[in-house]
């Protein structure tokens, strides 16, 4: 009888804490999603006044472009300025000061 009652407590012991344990791994993959959220946003933000390819292609890389200081926190004014730069390639004159002002102010 002792037998039977030590395998009963193990189960029952094991079907209670199963719960708990499924509940502090779920949180994990909001976090992930709420990352890619602001990435997308802020990229939507930077490419305000683009329309057709030229912003599907500009999506398309920043939406690629390896963010690590996005993840951990705000980016360092240093670290946004370098990220704002490599986006503007291409573009001269009234067309990059436009892009490079609306780049900065964002706010990560």
């Amino acid at each position: 009888m002792k037998i039977q009652s030590a395998i009963a407590a193990v189960v029952l012991g094991g079907v209670f804490a199963a719960p708990v344990f499924a509940q502090t791994a779920a949180p994990a993959a909001p976090a992930a999603a709420n990352t890619q959220q602001q990435k997308m946003k802020a990229c939507n933000t930077q490419a305000s006044g683009k329309k057709g390819d030229e912003r599907k292609a500009f999506m398309k890389q920043c939406l690629s472009a390896d963010a690590p200081a996005a993840a951990s926190g705000p980016m360092s004014q240093q670290d946004r300025m370098k990220m704002c730069n490599q986006q503007a390639t291409g573009k001269k004159g009234d067309e990059r000061k436009a892009f490079m002002k609306s780049c900065l102010s964002t706010k990560n």
